[in-house]
């Protein structure tokens, strides 16, 4: 088991940003949040944010969706 898991470990794709190696996983969660903290404004203006709750779950689960479609779109290898 623990030979897999440090043979899995090689085939996470790695960014390079200014020099510095970051997971894509971690771009792809930073990407999430940015998204999801700019779809906040629009539920706003639609009227559509006080029909949401609880809140922090909502925005939560938003960024993981988009982080995750942003990964399947970018990292993906298949």
């Amino acid at each position: 088991m623990a030979a897999m898991a440090a043979g899995a470990a090689g085939c996470d794709p790695v960014v390079n940003i200014a020099g510095a190696n970051f997971p894509s996983w971690l771009v792809a969660a930073i990407v999430g949040i940015i998204l999801a903290a700019l779809i906040r404004p629009a539920f706003v203006a639609i009227g559509i944010e006080q029909y949401l709750w609880p809140l922090p779950v909502v925005y939560a689960s938003l960024a993981v969706l988009l982080a995750c479609v942003f990964w399947l779109i970018f990292f993906n290898r298949v």
